[in-house]
């Protein structure tokens, strides 16, 4: 493994009109990227493309899991994965596009150069930088942000963010069994245990755009069980110390 190395931590669920052109942007950066997909047995033979392009793409790395487990549990065990393998820098990302890959160099720069321990795509540091959602969906997003901070004292201005990039030494101090949420309150989990730690946090600003190919994974459900998940976590958080 070289000294500094990167790995890109993809779940997947029916994604196979995305799968080949994200793995092909990754890898054609300037810096060299590893991919880890996690898919959750996706009907569409999403893990039978990512394998026919192992024989291509030795960057390329599969995890297939037995059927939807949740978002959350797929970034654990991508995270454990990637710490057994002594990455440096450890990325979240979409495969949808919806994560320009080109931004992965700003999240690395962040990291490598600039002192961040966890490097946050944020869609709201510079204004509203959303594309084609619908304006439900982004009051919906941008309000649930103004409540995270309200609720933890975090000050985030994308606490939802999925594009991220964090150092090993994060993840290592973060005890991803005790994670709670599944769904999309992973997120916001993630980045309140890594504040909560004491972790250097930066914002890098990104142009969000919703998909093109295939379906959103987004519903109220989801939504709304980030939004409760929030008050228990902070509930726990003034009577565990040790999160």
């Amino acid at each position: 493994m070289d000294e500094v190395s990167n790995i890109v931590i993809i779940p997947t669920f029916k994604e196979r009109e995305n799968i080949e052109s994200i793995i092909k942007s990754i890898s054609s950066l300037a810096i060299p990227f590893d991919i880890l997909i996690i898919d959750d047995n996706s009907p569409d033979g999403t893990a039978n493309i990512v394998k026919d392009l192992q024989k291509s793409f030795h960057n390329l790395h599969l995890i297939e899991r037995p059927g939807k487990m949740g978002l959350g549990t797929a970034y654990i065990a991508g995270f454990k994965w990637a710490l057994e393998k002594s990455y440096n820098y450890i990325y979240e990302m979409d495969a949808d596009f919806s994560h320009d890959p080109h931004d992965l160099l700003k999240l690395y720069k962040a990291c490598s150069e600039n002192g961040a321990d966890l490097a946050i795509g944020s869609r709201y540091i510079s204004g509203v930088n959303v594309v084609n959602w619908p304006l439900s969906r982004v009051l919906m997003s941008y309000l649930a942000s103004i409540y995270v901070r309200m609720v933890t004292g975090m000050k985030i201005m994308d606490t939802t963010a999925g594009f991220k990039c964090y150092k090993k030494e994060v993840l290592k101090n973060i005890r991803l069994d005790k994670i709670k949420s599944v769904g999309y309150g992973f997120q916001i989990e993630m980045k309140f245990k890594t504040w909560k730690l004491g972790y250097k946090i930066f914002e890098v600003p990104i142009i969000f755009t919703d998909r093109k190919l295939g379906a959103s994974k987004m519903s109220g459900g989801i939504f709304n069980e980030a939004l409760w998940g929030v008050l228990r976590m902070k509930i726990r958080s003034i009577f565990i110390k040790n999160l």
